[in-house]
């Protein structure tokens, strides 16, 4: 078609304003800002508008004794956030069904004439041959847009109070409470005419509706500090702290929908419902934590240093006997740059730590409730929980060990800052599958270990310097192992999520977490065994690692050149390794959406080869059809032809989930900042203090990647599930301009 999908997608724009006035006295200061942020996206009719008003100021009382508050208030409204995953996703269908000869003006040119849904997949003739236009399995992309689009509002306030007081010469106190609350409103719509899709409360099926969240968070934090440094000789030095931190949070949520659809189109309410509403989906939560905590630094000669820390913790969330948890940390620091009388050298520096991190529960999981349900002929009804609930939960505890060694030479022209570290995470908290005939789908447990270990290396280097130009060069390399070290008792693998396609993220024993689990080929001496039909065999179970989530390492190259009053610089981002199932390719390459699959067959023509395979695929004239790479199961080779036009050949039909599992390698210009600094000289005698204009871009170029049509680091979700893709959002590119004025 003339117009693909691409041209679905218009160009993102993004101003951000600023204004900051700052002031104060001998005894006094503030600052007061405000920033306004509007946002056109590049889908059609989203939009994210963001009003930002903040305030900072101390006033000195006495001397020794200084009061401060701050307070930030955002205001942000969002409109068009686009769904993700599979269900009611527009990129879901672009990438895995779409029909490749539509023109998307068209749908647009359809839908602003008639505002009707519709789209390329109609239901078609019925029975008593009557064309029904009604989508068959996806709504128009600008129906979706425009009648079924997402609306949310958050009112966030962020602030504190503090007083401190210096006592002495050598101590000083802390008080500060501080607050952190916001109140939100999301909105789902289904307009009636829509292909059945999940919404509201327990996401049913169904073809209109509306739901709305509501949510109030409100965290309190009250904290107090005494704290201490003296010099006990002329070489020895402590500090110290004490405190307490008393955390209160309360997070008020209710989700309640209509019920099987709409009565009155386009009218999103609730009372609008056509059956009763089921129950709202409600939660309360309150939690607290008590934290007492300390911590000594003993100071020699500027050289020889030596920390420690210690913490109490008390939560709400954990079981009585189990609710207090003690961590400490302890590290030492030498600086042998201090021995060493050298011009060469400016800073030469070596570290090691330990320490011990305590964590506490999800809230409600420790003791079981009910859940209600719609009432049977007006009797309430109540039912378990799908979670069961564990009253011996343990703390989670992370051990931590790190050893390191910075070193800077020829006037910080050349540095370097090394760390080796190593981690074990036991007791980790997570609801583990277990057997439905206990009545759940799955129990808290203490799961396990888990272990993580790797290198952290930054390289920093000036290698031209002099008559108003520099070149600086920042090097940063991390590689991490990690590994599942232990399961709870009888549990060799964890299900972390089970996803579209049959793949699964799992937490396996002796595997990283992050293993990659679904149907694979069957192998005979390493190669692919092929079936009687001619077409691949597969593996019975879909319990087999294909992948691995994480990468074997990331890297980033920043080089900063400055001249005068002009500086450029560019950031180069790099990551070797990890997997990644991509839902898109599974159901593309057998849909025909993919230049893979623009394969003729027919006698005479050429045959491109498909993405199944190792070799190239063999072209007889005088019979058409490819034959695939493999053995049969006694081992001889392929000889079996069979159709290229069968799109059952290129995607998830006739091949298994490892065949969609990709490289998520990545070479990326990731920014390049341009900036210009105006002169004293051009602003002096006016207005104007300062004045700098920097163009800036980002994600500009992806170098390399292995994953075909999408972007490797667009994935499901920020959390854990990863290495999994479907109908993901295109990779954009973004230019902007900043101007910096200061009166």
């Amino acid at each position: 078609a003339t117009n693909g999908p691409s041209s679905f997608f218009e160009t993102g724009v993004t101003y951000t304003n600023n204004i900051d006035i700052s002031g104060g006295s001998e005894t006094s200061a503030f600052r007061v800002g405000y920033t306004n942020l509007d946002q056109k996206g590049i889908l059609p009719n989203g939009s994210l508008k963001k009003n930002s008003f903040n305030f900072n100021g101390s006033y000195n009382i006495l001397k020794t004794l200084k009061v401060s508050a701050s307070a930030n208030y955002v205001n942000t409204l969002g409109k068009g956030r686009n769904s993700t995953g599979y269900s009611d996703n527009i990129m879901t269908s672009f990438r895995q069904w779409y029909q490749v000869n539509v023109d998307i003006k068209l749908l647009e040119d359809l839908f602003n004439k008639t505002g009707r849904n519709l789209t390329w997949n109609p239901k078609g003739f019925d029975g008593d041959g009557n064309f029904n236009f009604i989508p068959n399995y996806w709504d128009s992309p600008y129906w979706v847009r425009f009648k079924n689009f997402e609306t949310d509002e958050r009112n966030r306030l962020i602030g504190f109070t503090q007083v401190d007081w210096k006592a002495t010469a050598w101590l000083s106190f802390m008080g500060r409470i501080s607050v952190d609350s916001y109140s939100e409103l999301q909105e789902e719509r289904k307009a009636v005419g829509s292909v059945a899709g999940e919404l509201g409360v327990g996401r049913p099926d169904v073809t209109s509706g509306y739901s709305r969240l509501e949510r109030t968070f409100l965290e309190t934090n009250s904290d107090f500090m005494a704290t201490f440094k003296k010099d006990i000789s002329p070489k020895f030095n402590i500090n110290g702290l004490l405190g307490t931190n008393f955390r209160r949070q309360r997070i008020d949520r209710v989700f309640s929908s209509t019920n099987n659809g709409l009565s009155v189109p386009d009218v999103y309410a609730l009372s609008n419902s056509v059956d009763p509403m089921e129950p709202p989906q409600e939660l309360f939560s309150q939690i607290g934590l008590n934290g007492y905590f300390g911590s000594v630094s003993l100071g020699y000669n500027n050289m020889l240093f030596l920390d420690g820390t210690y913490r109490i913790d008390q939560s709400s969330t954990l079981p009585k006997n189990n609710w207090t948890y003690t961590y400490p940390s302890i590290s030492a620091s030498f600086l042998f740059s201090e021995l060493i009388d050298a011009d060469w050298l400016d800073l030469g520096k070596l570290r090691i730590n330990y320490a011990e991190v305590g964590n506490d529960a999800p809230f409600a999981s420790v003791s079981d409730t009910y859940v209600p349900i719609a009432p049977f002929s007006g009797s309430p009804m109540v039912t378990v929980a799908l979670t069961k609930n564990n009253p011996d939960l343990k703390p989670e505890r992370t051990k931590s060990v790190e050893g390191g060694l910075e070193l800077s030479v020829f006037k910080s022209r050349l540095g370097v800052d090394v760390a080796l570290y190593k981690s074990n995470t036991i007791n980790q908290i997570l609801p583990v599958t277990v057997s439905y005939s206990t009545g759940y789908q799955s129990k808290f447990v203490n799961a396990g270990e888990l272990q993580n270990k790797g290198i952290e290396l930054r390289l920093q280097g000036t290698p031209v310097q002099g008559a108003g130009f520099k070149w600086d060069i920042t090097l940063n390399w991390t590689k991490n192992l990690n590994e599942v070290v232990a399961l709870e008792e009888g549990i060799e693998n964890l299900q972390i999520a089970s996803l579209g396609g049959g793949v699964s993220i799992n937490a396996r024993k002796g595997e990283p977490y992050g293993a990659l689990q679904g149907i694979d080929y069957v192998y005979l001496d390493g190669k692919r065994v092929i079936l009687p039909t001619g077409y691949y065999k597969t593996s019975p179970t879909s319990d087999i690692v294909i992948g691995n989530v994480n990468p074997d390492w990331n890297g980033g190259l920043q080089n900063t050149l400055t001249y005068k009053n002009a500086s450029l610089s560019f950031l180069i981002d790099v990551q070797k390794g990890g997997d990644i199932f991509s839902l898109d390719m599974w159901y593309g390459l057998a849909t025909g959406l993919y230049p893979e699959t623009d394969f003729v067959n027919d006698l005479g023509n050429p045959v491109r080869s498909p993405v199944i395979g190792d070799a190239d695929t063999g072209y007889d004239p005088a019979s058409g059809g490819v034959v695939l790479d493999g053995v049969f199961e006694d081992g001889t080779v392929n000889n079996i032809r069979v159709e290229g036009g069968d799109y059952r050949l290129f995607g998830y039909s006739r091949n298994p989930n490892s065949a969609f599992v990709y490289d998520a390698s990545y070479v990326k210009l990731r920014e390049v900042v341009l900036t210009y600094n105006f002169p004293r000289s051009l602003i002096s005698g006016t207005f104007v203090s300062g004045a700098s204009l920097s163009f800036v871009g980002s994600n500009l170029w992806i170098l390399h990647k292995n994953l075909p049509y999408a972007d490797p680091e667009a994935s499901q979700s920020a959390g854990n599930i990863q290495g999994w893709q479907s109908g993901v959002m295109p990779a954009t590119r973004n230019f902007g301009f900043s101007l910096n004025l200061q009166f």
